[in-house]
């Protein structure tokens, strides 16, 4: 292989971007019939974006993961002023957590309130950096009002 393919090779093909990833919500997958007779998987996700496929375990992977969050491997190809976002690989993806000392729906109020008290203690204390330790028992009675304030927020937006 001469030195210039084997930059060609390792830059990619004029026009093509290097493979990327993304974990998306696919919202539809259609499938088009193109005038030579195969088959063109479009996957859309959540927010509008489109993937285009010729591979028919591809498409079909999307299609049995329509609605669900997936993992997918695409790139980019230039044609002139057109991009076209070609799809390489799509697998599940886990359900998205809830956010870490986040409420969200099932999650414990008071557990909640007391995460949201503690990271607020140095400043329920009256220094955001401490220098002196303060006893626990003056702690606590600085955080129990707060993190009662927490708790009633949380439980009041919950009914709303």
């Amino acid at each position: 292989m001469s030195q210039d393919s084997a930059a060609r090779l390792r830059a990619g093909v004029a026009g093509t971007s290097a493979v990327m990833e993304a974990v998306v919500k696919i919202d539809d997958v259609a499938t088009f019939e193109t005038r030579a007779g195969n088959t063109r998987y479009v996957v859309r996700d959540a927010d509008g974006n489109e993937y285009t496929t010729f591979r028919e375990p591809i498409g079909e992977d999307a299609r049995r993961l329509q609605g669900s969050r997936a993992r997918i491997s695409y790139h980019e190809n230039q044609r002139g002023r057109y991009t076209n976002v070609y799809l390489d690989r799509v697998e599940a993806a886990p359900e998205e957590p809830t956010p870490e000392g986040g409420g969200g729906p099932g999650a414990d109020p008071d557990e909640a309130a007391w995460r949201t008290a503690v990271e607020a203690a140095p400043w329920l204390v009256g220094e955001s950096e401490p220098h002196d330790e303060v006893p626990p028992e003056e702690l606590f009675e600085k955080l129990r009002p707060f993190k009662e304030l927490v708790a009633e927020d949380i439980e009041d937006d919950e009914d709303s």
